[in-house]
């Protein structure tokens, strides 16, 4: 049967093959230690799960609007205000079935066949493959430590054709978890503009920004998309809920996209984060994310010691990009080696992109720090062998 040609262009999640892999060695009984996923191993906070609870009980569980339910849009622009002292005006925000709903929905209103956007390479694998789907090009330009993985403004220029609809940026990013520097990133909104671009902003991860006060791009560029999560600081992974700000003018677009595409968002989810802002679950969030900060200032700094290089702090998220060309040619091999010497499971740099993937992998540190230390003991007595 013939299928679509995007699809032989849709590669495959390495980190689940990572997974399966360390699943089937612990289904035969070695323990291994698990820093490959990008999930939090916090549990949904519990008022929230409460909040779900008190819903579903209720009964009130329908089809809400596309846009997402009045009330929760109005909770997130008030935590923009209170947490990055940004106003967003409610009507701005698009309640999504995840933020992948949210990068779908952005590209299915910006790009036509064979138009451009830019990315970095190395960057999250899905935001390539959302360009291709609507037959869009994704362009990776390879980045380094010299501009900590990111864009800069004189990358975005070098590589602007007449064909380029914009530019997707990941501030904090996965796999490097680094930061556009504010400064630069003003710069890179101002040649977008100069261009007649778009510039598309994932800030998944904002909230989990460590050493300095997250800041969102919409604080100086009022036009720019910005796409967020609840999975990632607010631990709610499994609801598949996220959120999108997008300039007022394109929001009527988004909605009839968004009725086409999944109606609406789940209301269990929804309903469940409006106690996402709350106090009390606030406060679980941030003690979390000084967990997470704490794992990060361990991790690094041992990573370094047993010879990977990690030339760039990683500033938010909760992912180390560490290259491993010290011990290998070929970091998928590498991978498949130290799972099976010491039973410590990350990812390849070829989930990543193609800029000297073979020479890194990445390390999720969502595991509590016994388990950090544990995997760094492993790996340190495997690679002495």
């Amino acid at each position: 049967m013939r299928t679509a040609a995007r699809v032989a262009d849709i590669a495959p999640f390495h980190v689940m093959e990572v997974q399966t892999a360390a699943r089937a060695l612990e289904a035969a009984g070695r323990p291994v230690v698990h820093m490959e996923i990008g999930e939090p191993d916090f549990p949904t906070p519990a008022p929230v799960i409460a909040a779900a609870q008190r819903a579903i009980a209720a009964g009130d569980i329908y089809y809400t609007s596309a846009l997402g339910l009045p009330e929760l849009r109005r909770a997130i622009a008030a935590h923009y205000a209170d947490h990055y002292g940004v106003a967003v005006a409610p009507e701005r925000i698009v309640v999504t079935a995840g933020s992948s709903a949210a990068l779908l929905l952005v590209m299915a209103l910006l790009v036509d066949r064979d138009e451009r956007i830019l990315l970095a390479d190395p960057g999250y694998p899905c935001n390539r493959h959302f360009v291709r789907v609507l037959e869009g090009a994704p362009i990776g330009i390879p980045v380094g430590p010299e501009s900590a993985y990111q864009l800069t403004a004189a990358l975005v220029d070098r590589y602007w054709t007449p064909a380029t609809r914009g530019v997707l940026i990941a501030s904090p990013s996965n796999p490097t978890g680094t930061v556009v520097a504010r400064d630069e990133m003003r710069r890179i909104a101002a040649t977008v503009a100069a261009r007649g671009g778009e510039l598309i902003v994932d800030e998944i991860y904002l909230s989990l920004t460590y050493g300095e006060r997250p800041r969102s791009v919409l604080d100086y560029a009022a036009d720019a998309f910005v796409v967020s999560s609840f999975s990632k600081y607010f631990s709610m992974t499994g609801w598949r809920l996220g959120w999108l700000v997008a300039p007022e003018r394109h929001v009527r677009d988004l909605e009839k996209l968004a009725q086409n595409l999944y109606i609406s968002p789940a209301a269990p989810s929804q309903r469940a984060a409006l106690a996402c802002f709350e106090p009390a679950a606030l406060a679980i969030l941030e003690e979390r994310r000084r967990a997470f900060q704490a794992r990060r200032d361990y991790l690094v700094p041992a990573l370094r010691e047993l010879g990977f290089g990690v030339p760039v702090m990683p500033m938010g998220g909760f992912f180390v990009y560490a290259d491993c060309s010290a011990f290998a040619a070929d970091s998928v091999q590498f991978c498949r080696d130290a799972l099976a010497g010491c039973g410590v499971a990350f990812t390849p740099g070829i989930d990543f992109g193609q800029h000297r993937a073979a020479q890194h992998v990445r390390f999720a540190y969502t595991i509590g720090q016994a388990k950090l230390e544990d995997g760094v003991a492993r790996l340190a007595q495997w690679l002495r062998r």
